[in-house]
């Protein structure tokens, strides 16, 4: 139950399709394996996936675009369309709602996580969008910008490599695709722990999330998430925290985070969102 398809598995043409949202932490490996993007590609419907790329976030939307495209088009994917959106009444534009409506899966590449939700949030694609992956009827990933987004809360900004404090991280918006979630990406490769934890000092409520590279926390329907890729996943939960300073003190001053619980995980284990279990990897 807890094995993630692989390549070594059955054609996905002998097996049922079960959506997933993948929450990347940048950097995926698109040369070799590529084993994040083709689990994407099987979760979308492998050779049946009908997929559109999101580049909105970066500030060369073709070009990225383009090389996504070709990944998925040499994995086999039936069809596959870049949705370059560069205005908000775009949002709104019979064409890609109609794209949308056929989709089984949508990728949103790497950039300015604050661009990507200036251009998205609250627009009717991003609403349809998220309608059906609440519903299941499709797969959503989002890499580095695009994972970023994924929470009510979003991580807009800041610095690394010092003590928490209020002021190393610029907090905003984001889509709410899992509302629970707090994300940051490239996270031990840019020593972000620090970032993340002041973004939970003032949201203990929420779940802190540190992806690092060519990793991805892929989230069942059920709850499950699962890991995969070459990096580790940082879960911290605040959620009984007894003590912080953190309305006490200046921006700058290094904060006081009492009673936090911290996992490590790496590829194949699991962690339940609801539960707030961990579940190590089977061997086989």
């Amino acid at each position: 139950m807890l094995q993630l398809e692989t390549q070594s598995q059955p054609s996905p043409m002998s097996q049922s399709t079960t959506t997933a949202i993948l929450v990347i932490g940048g950097a995926e490996d698109k040369v070799h394996g590529k084993e994040i993007l083709q689990t994407f590609w099987f979760r979308s419907g492998g050779t049946n996936a009908t997929i559109g790329i999101i580049p909105s976030a970066s500030r060369e939307p073709v070009l990225i675009g383009e090389r996504y495209q070709n990944i998925f088009e040499e994995m086999g994917a039936k069809y596959v369309k870049v949705l370059d959106i560069r205005d908000r009444d775009q949002g709104n534009d019979p064409y890609f709602k109609q794209y949308i409506e056929e989709c089984t899966g949508v990728f949103m590449t790497g950039g300015d996580q604050l661009r990507l939700c200036g251009l998205l949030a609250d627009t009717p694609l991003m609403e349809r969008i998220r309608q059906r992956v609440q519903l299941g009827e499709i797969s959503l990933a989002g890499t580095s910008a695009g994972a970023a987004v994924m929470g009510h809360h979003m991580i807009a900004g800041g610095s690394s490599g010092e003590s928490p404090n209020r002021a190393l991280v610029d907090m905003a918006m984001g889509l709410g695709i899992i509302p629970e979630i707090i994300v940051d990406q490239h996270f031990h490769n840019r020593n972000r722990m620090a970032r993340l934890l002041s973004a939970l000092s003032s949201h203990p409520e929420r779940l802190g999330m540190g992806i690092d590279e060519d990793t991805c926390a892929l989230f069942e329907k059920d709850g499950l998430i699962r890991i995969v890729g070459k990096g580790t996943v940082s879960i911290v939960d605040g959620r009984d925290m007894t003590y912080t300073n953190q309305a006490d003190i200046l921006a700058t001053e290094p904060l006081s985070l009492h009673n936090l619980r911290v996992n490590i995980l790496s590829h194949g284990d699991c962690y339940h969102l609801h539960q707030h279990q961990c579940i190590a990897k089977i061997s086989s």
